[in-house]
Parts: structure tokens; C-alpha cells; sequence
């Protein structure tokens, strides 16, 4: 098992995986349909965008949750 104090990276590097495969999927479909050879093309793309995906998921995700923080109402709970 990964200790816990990886937690956020573990995440990060998951969400950014699943998100990058996912919007590279699309956007590689829509550019090319479905030619032969899109499978080869559509890996291409969601490496490229996985590696750049980690480290921005890394920075967002904190100033994501402070801004999602102060949007809840805390009498409200």
C-alpha cells in the first residue's frame, strides 16, 4: 500500500489520467473521425496531454478547493 502522505499526488496523478484520456479521446475524434489507426493516435495524444495534465492538476487542485470552500454556506450544514 502508498503511505497516506501521497494521497494528493496518487490522486492527482489518477484524476489527471482518466480526465487527459477521456478530453484527448474527444478532441483527437473529432479532428480525425474514426480513421484507421485512431487508437495509435488518440495514445499519442493522451500521452502528450498526461504529461502536461499531472502538474497543472497538481497546482489547480488547492486553489480549486479553497474557491469551492468558499462558495459553500457554512451555516447552512
Amino acid at each position: 500500500m502508498i503511505p497516506r502522505r501521497f494521497e494528493p499526488f496518487v490522486f492527482g496523478f489518477i484524476l489527471s489520467g482518466l480526465m487527459s484520456f477521456v478530453v484527448s479521446g474527444i478532441a483527437t475524434l473529432r479532428v480525425t473521425g474514426l480513421v484507421a489507426g485512431f487508437p495509435g493516435l488518440w495514445l499519442g495524444a493522451w500521452l502528450t496531454a498526461w504529461v502536461f495534465a499531472f502538474p497543472v492538476v497538481l497546482f489547480v487542485a488547492p486553489v480549486a478547493r479553497r474557491i469551492v470552500s468558499r462558495m459553500m454556506d457554512v451555516e447552512g450544514q
